[in-house]
């Protein structure tokens, strides 16, 4: 067997991205600012739901106040769009106006952009707006929107309901229930989350009078999807008046995915101003402004055979939209009921999903985008299916995985795992958690006071699937190689793991390889970064185009050599002949008189229409004390399916952050509206929680992997799993001390110390009467 290329795949090379960004040196788009920049802010609405009439004449006569637009200066602009619809029973979203006329519909919709010399004078000309408000009744959250009378968000959607659709066999279900030996429930909350990437979103616009041309810098995860919107959809001008680049980007979670208003207002500005606009987020600016997560509520049983099989599944799920349709809202409740399943061998399957209208910021993809929220509906399902028999969370999973042997297997919903062996990393997490031991530490804890307890969260994901991305790789003059691709990165680090896939084929190290991303001028195409296609995706085209453009050098060097390309090896940035002392460098060969400049340049495509499924399971042991209701994780064990590892390093940080999510949302992250006003209670830091270093644990992380059958490089996604498996993990570990020691068998997230200790002491009264 060959030895591993040193920087190749399977290794650990230290992101190259990094000594920048530690120095301080990072470039990001806040920090670019060009002479003479005005600076923009956003008026916002303090009510859910109000009529208004707006006056910005004062304002305008203000000190360094360019332009105030609100909806009439905007009018002939066209909405943000909805980019998802359903192939049966399409339906019709209501507009999404670049700044809201006469009514608003939650706290923080735009109803003016200032535009001025400065922050402080822009913030002056916001305060000097007249606004009168007739405020109206709002309606939050999904079960109180879909009650008969409750207030509409949109008249033309009657009860608040976008669409009510099913999704499998309905009536096999029925059958598959009516024959069950018993049946589980649970109904729960996936609460909303607000996303709070580190670097808030901006943009900084450019006009060039002469060409009618704008430059939009932007912290985005994808130029060109960014500039096609806003160009056909939203300002109605060619995508060649147009640029966008996107710099360093500080984290995006998949919220920095869509067009946002403050896009196309800054483009307009800078046109008819004829001078560079500036806007940045302030954190109040994302709570209100930016499209946030999850906020799912599902009611879901499992039919029960007597040894415990599957025998159906019945889910109702609504999901929120918001007050708007954001780019793919619609599709995060739809395209996530489609992973129900999960990992389980599920013949008969049924899920009714609706999708609600509500007076709140609009919700989209974040970090799974639907996906978390099916895994956790099935693996608390699967804890109450064991708790209903009288099972072991273990015994029953064991009992309905879908067997190796059965693959490809294709669910109920249509998905086609092409790999896996689940029982295999679930026994391996469990291993290295000394599973068997848990009631002797369960008896030490409970002499101390405390209560606990142990969880699985086994989960598959179906990524990769964002459709086909180009990846163009050329050498340079010095022998270096630059690739130029359509993803983005946002702190995956890109620039290492592409390296790697050339350091792979050419044995070049990470600092000889440059990677280009997020210009549209540049690149000629891109889809971005989302659902974890990256390296399923571009990845594959990469290594495709680096292969191509291998083989175009073997052909100039085999000339230059005077022997046959077959003859050749590259390694080092060196193409020799094999086992003499015959050779000549990448740096010859871009110089070599002569050579057809298209020879030293590759490109190559590649789609997965199918996707890849990784897997995993997660195991959290926790530790409740009564008194406060305080939860600490003790231990916590990753076993992941990824089928073929490119950066250990890299991938173990993926799967760490995603993790961490994935714990916060289950003990403490929960984005409130109070429920008459619809006023946003946790607008700030100091009211919505965010996990902290110390309220994660030390992760275990291993991966178990069996390569992927569809992906060419056997990869199967990374980015989002942590996110995943965390969440059912954690919830299932406390609900599993809960119920031993009080037999309380629900809680929702968060779990925080409030709702648990309120849950024992609910317990308690109930059982002392």
């Amino acid at each position: 067997m060959a030895a591993p290329i040193k920087f190749g795949i399977g290794q650990s090379v230290v992101r190259k991205e990094d000594d920048a960004l530690i120095r301080g040196k990072g470039r990001y788009t806040d920090d670019h600012a060009p002479q003479a920049s005005m600076h923009a802010l956003v008026l916002r609405s303090p009510h859910a739901h109000a009529k208004f009439t707006i006056n910005a004449t004062r304002a305008r006569s203000l000190p360094g106040v360019g332009a105030i637009l609100t909806a009439e200066d905007v009018k002939d602009l066209g909405g943000l769009p909805c980019l998802f619809n359903l192939e049966v029973n399409p339906f019709t979203g209501p507009p999404y106006a670049i700044l809201a006329r006469d009514v608003v519909r939650h706290v923080g919709d735009a109803v003016a952009f200032v535009v001025a010399d400065t922050v402080d004078q822009a913030r002056d000309a916001i305060e000097a707006i007249e606004v009168n408000w007739t405020p109206l009744p709002a309606t939050i959250g999904v079960a109180n929107a879909v009650k008969k009378g409750a207030p509409q968000v949109w008249p033309e959607h009657p009860g608040n309901v976008l669409f009510d659709v099913p999704i499998g066999d309905k009536k096999a279900t029925e059958a598959a229930f009516a024959k069950a030996h018993a049946v589980a429930e649970i109904s729960i909350v996936n609460p909303r989350a607000v996303i709070n990437f580190m670097e808030t979103r901006a943009a900084v616009c450019e006009y060039d009078a002469r060409r009618d041309h704008l430059t939009l810098t932007v912290g985005s995860q994808g130029s060109h999807r960014l500039r096609d919107i806003l160009c056909q959809n939203v300002l109605k001008i060619p995508v060649e008046k147009m640029r966008v680049i996107c710099p360093d980007v500080g984290g995006g979670f998949g919220t920095k995915l869509f067009p946002y208003r403050e896009y196309a207002l800054i483009a307009v500005a800078a046109r008819r101003l004829r001078r560079s606009v500036k806007w940045t987020a302030d954190r109040s600016d994302h709570f209100m402004g930016d499209a946030q997560g999850r906020d799912n509520v599902t009611t879901a049983r499992m039919a029960l055979a007597e040894d415990g099989k599957f025998l159906g599944m019945d889910v109702d799920l609504m999901g929120d939209m918001g007050a708007y349709l954001s780019t793919f809202g619609p599709y995060i409740p739809h395209g996530g009921a489609g992973m129900l399943p999960g990992l389980y061998d599920i013949q008969a399957f049924h899920c009714r999903v609706r999708t609600v209208f509500t007076h709140t910021v609009p919700v989209d993809a974040y970090r799974g985008a639907g996906r978390p929220e099916a895994a956790y509906v099935v693996e608390r399902l699967v804890d109450a299916a064991a708790r209903k028999l009288g099972m072991t969370p273990d015994a029953i999973r064991r009992k309905n995985f879908i067997s190796p042997r059965a693959m490809p297997y294709k669910t109920a919903t249509g998905k086609v795992y092409d790999s896996g062996d689940f029982t295999a990393h679930m026994k391996r997490a469990m291993e290295i958690a000394n599973w068997k031991e848990f009631p002797k530490r369960a008896k030490a804890a409970k002499k101390q006071g405390l209560v606990r307890g142990i969880g699985l969260g086994t989960y598959v994901e179906v990524c990769g699937t964002m459709g086909e991305e180009t990846a163009n790789v050329a050498l340079d003059p010095d022998g270096g190689v630059t690739i130029l691709i359509g993803t983005q990165s946002s702190g995956q680090g890109h620039q290492t793991a592409y390296a790697q896939i050339v350091a792979e084929q050419f044995g070049l190290s990470p600092d000889r390889v440059r990677t280009l991303q997020g210009d549209t001028d540049k690149i000629a195409t891109g889809l971005g970064t989302g659902g974890s296609a990256s390296i399923p995706t571009g990845g594959v085209s990469v290594e495709r185009a680096t292969r191509t453009l291998g083989a175009n050098l073997r052909e100039i060097a085999a000339e230059a050599l005077e022997t046959s390309a077959g003859d050749l090896e590259i390694s080092g940035g060196i193409v020799r002949i094999a086992g003499t002392d015959r050779s000549i460098t990448f740096a010859d060969l871009a110089r070599r008189p002569g050579v057809d400049p298209s020879k030293l340049k590759a490109s190559a495509t590649f789609t997965s229409a199918d996707g890849t499924f990784p897997n995993g399971t997660h195991l959290a042991e926790v530790e409740i004390d009564p008194a406060t209701g305080i939860i600490r994780i003790i231990n916590y064990v990753i076993v992941d399916d990824f089928g073929v590892t490119l950066n250990p390093l890299l991938l173990a940080g993926q799967v760490h952050g995603g993790a961490m999510q994935g714990i916060g949302q289950a003990l403490m992250e929960h984005a409130v509206y109070d429920p008459k006003s619809g006023q946003l209670v946790t607008g700030t830091l100091m009211d919505y929680a965010l996990p902290r270093a110390t309220d994660g644990p030390s992760f275990v992380f291993e991966t178990h992997n069996v390569p992927c059958k569809t992906n060419p490089l056997g990869v199967k996604g990374a980015g989002e799993a942590g996110a995943i498996g965390s969440c059912p993990a954690v919830v299932n570990a406390i609900i599993d001390g809960l119920w031993r020691e009080y037999k309380i068998d629900h809680i929702d997230m968060p779990a925080t110390p409030e709702r648990v200790w309120i849950a024992i002491r609910e317990h308690q009264r109930r059982h002392s009467l």
